[in-house]
């Protein structure tokens, strides 16, 4: 099992509509059958406005097949091209980590 977890720097009061952009992302991608994502905002972090999110799957290979949204219609991929659409306007930079669960 992995862990894959995103990092986003946000440009100074850009987090909040990156945090609704990734619910509502969450919320699609749940609906097409990929696994729940978990938002999270920093308390105190290496940086300010950093937004994480994380998701477990099983192998770097169902997560490169989720990644092409099979169990997704048309019109759910155009769903998911409108919520992201703009998302960079909020980012400064960003990076990706992924772990294996131990226990």
């Amino acid at each position: 099992m992995l862990l894959i977890r995103d990092i986003m720097y946000c440009k100074p009061g850009r987090v909040r509509p990156l945090v609704e952009t990734f619910l509502a992302m969450n919320r699609l991608a749940e609906k097409v059958g990929m696994p729940r994502m978990r938002v999270m905002t920093d308390v105190c972090a290496e940086r300010y406005w950093t937004l994480v999110s994380e998701m477990e799957v099983e192998s770097m290979e169902a997560y490169e097949k989720m990644m092409q949204a099979p169990g997704a219609s048309e019109a759910d991929m155009r769903e998911m091209d409108r919520i992201m659409s703009g998302y960079h306007e909020y980012v400064e930079s960003g990076r990706r980590e992924i772990y294996r669960i131990e226990g």
